[in-house]
């Protein structure tokens, strides 16, 4: 068996693992500060669509974690790099505290069709409209497809359904830009000269934040989280 190489990156995922809404988990900002202490480079990703990078700070700030913007690697940011590559004009199912982070992208007369969580945007109406742009051969981007979310009421649907709803009517299949997507965790690690071997990913979900890091190369710790309305527990384990 080959010989497994030394730590010298963590990526943590941030809702559920950190924090859950505005309520830190219990010891986590302790646990931070314990890694921090260690040699290893620390980065932090997530798949939230909710809201901009900056409100996403602001709240880890409020709850006394010692973070910087500059080691959040979100979900959102590789949506709008892709839309940049592709040169596309969104439509943007997105929460309206996450449209910041997509400053000075056209959006008018859309053809292509960018979709995370929103909830208020997850109507008849709205969905109908961009079947219609998918039909007509718009692309379809996903931001993620998290089946559900934990929120401090329980579970919530996540974009998932919709994004399958959306490519069942249409035949089509979505790019996919968020965790558990390979280049979502090598783009994290991108000028960090760390390789996914020395890399460790710890998050709250057994498929997007460890399956994902092992599919990509890294080891996965999956974190004990109990999912209040669903009846099991994830036991904390080490993934390689």
């Amino acid at each position: 068996m080959a010989t497994r190489r030394a730590l010298k990156a963590v990526l943590v995922d941030l809702s559920g693992t950190l924090h859950i809404e505005d309520a830190a988990v219990p010891g986590a900002q302790e646990a931070l500060k314990r890694l921090r202490a260690t040699s290893v480079m620390v980065r932090f990703v997530t798949n939230t669509t909710k809201e901009s990078k900056q409100d996403l700070l602001e709240r880890l700030k409020k709850l006394e974690f010692d973070i910087s913007e500059d080691e959040i690697f979100t979900s959102l940011t590789a949506a709008r790099n892709l839309v940049e590559q592709k040169q596309v004009r969104p439509m943007l199912l997105v929460d309206d505290r996450a449209l910041p982070d997509f400053k000075g992208i056209q959006t008018s007369d859309p053809n292509a069709v960018v979709i995370g969580l929103a909830p208020e945007h997850f109507h008849y109406q709205i969905l109908n409209q961009a079947f219609r742009l998918l039909l007509d051969g718009a692309p379809l981007i996903a931001i993620h497809k998290a089946r559900y979310y934990k929120r401090k009421d329980g579970l919530a649907l996540g974009p998932g359904p919709f994004v399958t709803a959306l490519e069942y009517a249409t035949d089509t299949k979505a790019t996919v830009v968020g965790k558990p997507e390979k280049t979502f965790f090598l783009e994290a690690l991108r000028g960090t000269g760390c390789e996914p071997e020395e890399t460790v990913m710890i998050g709250d979900d057994c498929r997007d934040d460890v399956g994902g890091a092992q599919n990509a190369g890294m080891r996965g710790i999956l974190v004990k989280t109990v999912l209040q309305n669903a009846h099991h527990v994830r036991s904390a384990e080490l993934g390689d």
